[in-house]
């Protein structure tokens, strides 16, 4: 292994980045990053900049000889790096409150990666990643890129798709959260926990769930339906029914609640949004709380509130994979990866998220069972709007845009998907330079 290892992670101005901080710190032993490169673009800053200098304390007070970089020039930070990881937010969370507010207008729900704002982070997103990979091609060949952005599923599909660029793979820190979940209700530690996954990104499904090998799945989906406060920071918790966890059979993720519980989710929204309680505002709130701590020259450490954020577990999902590829690890993790057939019902070409066997060549999807109607039903339609999706984002087509924003499960409504389309459209003009010369 590599024992001088390049890591170059671009929207560095992430709150989330001293969360990474900390991962690589935990796994320095086994996975030394001496270069820790932080990229971002003009308007991130003065972000990147106190995020820079926490770093830089961060892996000090480690005792670790870690040299911390941070560049407005991508092409600066990307030469000879040995992995590239991804966590932008094109537009900021600006962008998000739109996403959210706009769809809710009109009777839909809004969310930074389900329904009609999935779609539009997704348009604004995949054309900046592209670019990179253009310098990633020229820069850094034998790099593996770890993309974090969301939507992570059509991003990665996108990629896989539509560049020729293959060590990229998608992560998300649900699935990790997941197994965090069933470990507290099991009362176990979560290294003795393993589930069996697959779905889509934020349309995950646990198939089985083992504790020391013994199949736990029925007593997960009981202990499910009689506990609250389970799931994603950034989901509001309805409980699941014991009628339908027993039906569906498998242990649904946080996300599912936008396409099982709909109703009940869009009226959460509305309640949100006249309360200025949605998301967006939240996290905004959150976000310049850390920001202020994090100036705090002497703050040394990932604060506790950085957990309240959606994203917490990132660094053990993302570093856990960098550390298994690097030192050929051959353990098993949950990543956005082409099916191989691992998955029967979807195209194996097709990215899907999934348990996979983690090797310094990347990942081997675990072949799955045949899933029941029930979980397979709402894949392959998600799986068809977000390959739509991808196409929108690479041609710059209205059309192809309208149709993906028709398909999609959350709308599914000719004038609702008109309107939503046109306004999101008007709205991030600014970040859609593909469809500056869209013919209607």
């Amino acid at each position: 292994m590599n024992t001088h290892l390049k890591i170059v992670t671009f929207g560095g101005g992430s709150s989330y980045t001293p969360e990474l901080v900390e991962g690589l710190i935990k796994r320095y032993d086994s996975f030394p990053c001496t270069q820790f490169w932080l990229v971002d673009i003009e308007e991130g800053k003065e972000k990147l900049e106190i995020i820079t200098e926490l770093a830089k304390r961060q892996f000090k007070k480690a005792g670790l000889p870690v040299q911390v970089h941070s560049t407005l020039d991508r092409r600066e930070a990307l030469k000879d790096a040995d992995f590239v990881t991804t966590q932008l937010r094109v537009g900021g969370l600006e962008a998000r409150a739109l996403d959210e507010a706009i769809p809710a207008k009109h009777g839909v729900i809004g969310q930074e990666t389900n329904g009609p704002g999935g779609l539009f982070k997704a348009l604004r997103t995949i054309p900046v990643i592209m670019d990179i990979i253009k310098d990633c091609e020229e820069l850094c060949p034998e790099a593996w890129i770890i993309n974090f952005t969301n939507p992570a599923g059509i991003v990665t599909q996108a990629i896989h798709e539509y560049t020729s660029w293959k060590r990229f793979i998608g992560v998300c820190n649900l699935p990790y959260g997941m197994h965090v979940e069933a470990a507290r209700l099991l009362n176990a530690d979560v290294s003795r926990i393993r589930i069996d996954m697959a779905g889509l990104n934020h349309l995950v499904f646990g198939i089985n769930a083992y504790l020391d090998g013994n199949n736990m799945t029925k007593d997960l989906l009981k202990l499910y339906a009689s506990t609250s406060g389970l799931g994603m920071k950034n989901i509001v918790d309805i409980p699941w029914s014991q009628a339908f966890l027993d039906s569906l059979g498998y242990i649904p993720c946080s996300y599912l609640r936008y396409y099982y519980q709909k109703d009940e989710m869009l009226k959460a929204q509305e309640e949100q949004m006249k309360t200025n309680t949605t998301r967006a505002e939240v996290v905004m709130r959150l976000e310049k709380d850390l920001f202020e701590q994090y100036k705090d020259q002497n703050l040394a450490i990932k604060p506790k509130e950085l957990e309240l954020r959606g994203g917490a577990y990132y660094s053990d999902a993302a570093c856990n994979l960098m550390d298994s590829i690097a030192n050929d690890k051959k353990d098993i993790q949950v990543v956005n990866t082409p099916n191989r057939g691992a998955l029967q019902g979807i195209d194996p070409h097709d990215v899907i998220e999934v348990s996979s066997l983690i090797t310094k060549d990347g990942p081997t999807p675990l072949t799955m069972p045949i899933l029941k109607p029930g979980a397979l039903g709402i894949i392959q339609q998600m799986k068809a709007f977000e390959k739509q999706s991808a196409l929108a984002a690479v041609s710059g087509q209205y059309q192809d845009a309208y149709l993906a924003m028709v398909m999609n499960p959350l709308v599914q409504s000719e004038q609702k998907a008109t309107l939503i389309l046109n306004e999101m459209l008007e709205a991030h003009k600014r970040y859609l330079p593909q469809f500056n010369r869209r013919e209607k």
